[in-house]
């Protein structure tokens, strides 16, 4: 019988599953010491967040097949030390979906009738109804920014209450978006269009202060926002200036940039109402962790595929030599495409011509999704769980192979199908590196690694200069730079790797200057 370590609690529920199945030890106070002293009498072992599940204790784990984290990020699980040991990692991504919905919803229903506002008037000894005049929800439009897992219960359950949803993500199909009544649209739109805005973006490179100063000025007056996301999509203080300007009427705020919020610029403010990161507090989510990390768990340990396995799959020795770079190219051409985009993608193809024509496309397939998701995905995106993701999200895709291709051995190309046309991505492995040869319909040449930026301007003289100083004097230093361009004096792409990452204020800098249609700084 397979013997389990149990090394934090769990929900009864996940312990019965467990129990049923296999030789369970619970030991929830367990030191580090007596850990890495009997771990190796173990198959799995299940832990939550305090438990440092380092590569020590990996290499100490001999027996170990399989790790399970009860809950849904894996930080404090040393994945890739995990992956070279052979043992699988699990976790339960999907388990507080409801509960983090229905608080959205929840946080929506306290802003419209101000309820913790009169609840604490009440409390005071206090009886003036007409100080909480409140609005209904019914008619009024929720943009949801992130459709994920979340964002599509929370859409469920607005459209019950007769709103009109629009979306932005990047990732899902107009027709997943339609089968739940949803109207896909860029980021702008939804916060220039909505009365409620709902956050269910990860706290990644690209979402951080996602919602600025800048955006904050879109919304209308009287909209509110509402954050049971990550701490940090939003600037507090560029946040609390809007509502306390009356440029947008409050917030509702469950996830801060520190926790907890002290000395934050949103306590006190009686537009805004504070709680403390409830999103999974439900007695349901917890006991549903508890069965999804037992359910994984049992199934890696005999022989199935679990639903929520977080590290990769093996790949046989004989494509190695060739699938690897190509992979590493194809995770960087997703996460540039995803960074780079910023309208409806309603469908993609993957091209693989040349010498990827004759070999198996499913690793290829794989990294380039896993490219795509992972700049939208809270959850850590790896080759095993990357498919389930793209189906759930409704991401649509189609495969190609072409026999030759004109100047190189091989060739991977990314397209993006948008309203406004078909946009490229496509690159090359050369010397055994990755390069990108094409970026979004310009042809550049360049090694996908590190910190990068992207201009888009109109050609003209002193351009180049402007940007080198612009970023010197942010204390940026270049490594190498390309600029590719349709025509002479015509629009442009700017393509520069840098030493260090571009800082958000120069990025705004380069976004001022005439010339200059856009910037994105990403890290690959």
């Amino acid at each position: 019988m397979h013997r389990i370590l149990i090394a934090e609690p769990i929900a009864d529920e996940g312990l019965a599953h467990l129990v049923d199945a296999a030789d369970v030890d619970v030991k929830s106070t367990i030191t580090r010491q007596d850990l890495l002293a009997i771990i190796d009498q173990y198959d799995a072992l299940i832990v939550r967040s305090a438990t440092k599940v380092d590569a020590e204790l990996i290499a100490a784990g001999t027996r170990l097949r399989v790790i399970g984290r009860a809950g849904t990020g894996v930080d404090n699980i040393d994945v890739e030390s995990a992956t070279r040991h052979g043992i699988i990692v699990v976790n339960a991504p999907a388990s507080n979906s409801v509960a983090v919905a229905e608080l959205a919803i929840g946080l929506i229903l306290s802003l419209a009738r101000h309820l913790p506002q009169a609840h604490a008037h009440v409390a005071a000894g206090g009886w003036s109804r007409a100080k909480f005049m409140g609005r209904e929800v019914r008619g009024k439009t929720l943009g949801l920014i992130g459709f994920g897992r979340i964002g599509a219960e929370v859409a469920r359950r607005a459209r019950a209450l007769e709103m009109d949803v629009i979306a932005y993500d990047p990732i899902v199909s107009t027709e997943r978006a339609q089968q739940l009544g949803v109207t896909l649209a860029s980021v702008d739109d939804v916060l220039a269009k909505s009365d409620y805005v709902s956050l269910h973006v990860p706290l990644v490179d690209s979402t951080r202060h996602l919602i600025n100063a800048s955006r904050l000025k879109l919304m209308k007056s009287g909209a509110v926002i509402i954050n049971a996301a990550r701490g940090g999509v939003i600037d507090e203080q560029a946040l609390a200036e809007a509502i306390a300007a009356g440029q947008i009427a409050g917030a509702a705020i469950d996830a801060y940039e520190k926790e907890p919020p002290v000395n934050s610029p949103l306590l006190g403010d009686p537009r805004i109402i504070t709680i403390p990161h409830l999103g999974a507090s439900t007695v349901e989510a917890q006991a549903m962790t508890g069965v999804d990390v037992a359910q994984g768990v049992l199934d890696a340990l005999d022989g199935r595929s679990p639903r929520y396995a977080v590290n990769a799959p093996y790949i046989a020795p004989e494509d190695v030599g060739l699938v690897t770079p190509y992979t590493t190219l194809a995770k960087s051409l997703g996460k540039m495409c995803i960074g780079i985009i910023k309208e409806p993608i309603t469908r993609y193809e993957f091209v693989y011509a040349g010498e990827l024509a004759t070999t198996s496309t499913g690793p290829l397939r794989i990294a380039l999704l896993q490219g795509l998701l992972s700049g939208v995905s809270e959850q850590r995106i790896t080759a095993i769980n990357a498919p389930i993701i793209a189906k759930e999200r409704g991401l649509r895709f189609s495969e190609t192979t072409l026999p030759e291709v004109e100047n190189y051995a091989g060739m991977l190309e990314l397209r993006a199908h948008t309203a406004s046309g078909v946009r490229v991505f496509s690159g090359t492995v050369l010397r055994d590196k990755p390069y990108v040869v094409e970026l979004d319909g310009y042809w550049v040449t360049f090694e996908p690694v590190g910190s990068l930026l992207f201009t888009y301007h109109r050609d003209r003289p002193g351009m180049i200069g402007r940007v080198g100083t612009l970023l010197g004097a942010g204390d940026v230093n270049i490594s190498s730079m390309q600029v590719g361009r349709l025509a002479p004096r015509e629009q442009s792409l700017m393509v520069l790797t840098l030493d260090d990452f571009v800082p958000a204020e120069v990025v705004a800098s380069l976004e001022r200057e005439s010339h200059i249609e856009r910037a994105v700084a990403l890290v690959l």
